[in-house]
């Protein structure tokens, strides 16, 4: 289990844009907290310049885990529900 968050949103130009600098502060800190707050083994991909996050989890998330990847996905389901913001984001829910 895991997620990936690809690309730019393209919402505004670099250092002004409030989508990505949104769904980037969700998602950093919530692999932040997992780090932090859980006992998780996980592993970390990044490539900054195509905005690439590949994170995965070496075994079933924990209950806290769990918690603070729904409150990650609470709050990027905000932005998408936004009329403003929902065409530059897309969450894609897959089973592998």
């Amino acid at each position: 289990m895991g997620f990936d968050v690809e690309g730019h949103a393209a919402y505004d130009e670099s250092g002004r844009d409030i989508v990505c600098a949104a769904v980037s502060a969700l998602v950093i800190n919530t692999i932040n907290s997992i780090e932090h707050f859980t006992d998780d083994q996980t592993s970390c991909v990044t490539e900054e310049e195509t905005g690439s996050i590949v994170y995965r989890f070496q075994n079933p998330p924990s209950h806290d885990a769990g918690l603070l990847l729904n409150s990650m996905i609470l709050g990027l389901e905000e932005i998408e529900d936004s009329s403003d913001y929902e065409p530059y984001i897309d969450i894609i829910f897959k089973e592998v």
